[in-house]
């Protein structure tokens, strides 16, 4: 069984910049293919940005070229810098295989706010 730990969150202003953590453990000797999910209030989870076992990327419209994933294989570790930051990317974001195949984690809340 895979645990899923987000980390990172918290309150900032628009432009300010977060940096997000993922970190797995339990029965697995590598990371897959990872991605940051987010869930608005009264919305449904979306898919933010993905990053594959080989390191390729992809991003949400909304998060290009704001936003970068990255990953630490030794480390088992997935992150997401989020800058320039806006009202609308408040949520709470979640980490998760791109086939969501895992346990969800308890999330880490990013709240943008002036």
């Amino acid at each position: 069984q895979v645990q899923l730990v987000e980390s990172g969150g918290g309150l900032v202003q628009p432009g300010g910049s977060l940096r997000l953590s993922c970190a797995a453990s339990g029965s697995i000797f590598s990371i897959p293919s990872m991605a940051w999910y987010r869930q608005a209030p009264g919305n449904q989870r979306e898919l933010v940005a993905t990053v594959t076992a080989g390191g390729a990327r992809n991003y949400a419209d909304s998060v290009k070229g704001r936003f970068t994933i990255s990953r630490d294989n030794a480390k088992k570790t997935v992150y997401l810098q989020m800058n320039s930051l806006k009202l609308e990317d408040t949520a709470v974001y979640y980490c998760n295989t791109i086939r969501s195949s895992w346990a969800w984690g308890q999330g880490t809340q990013v709240t943008v706010s002036s």
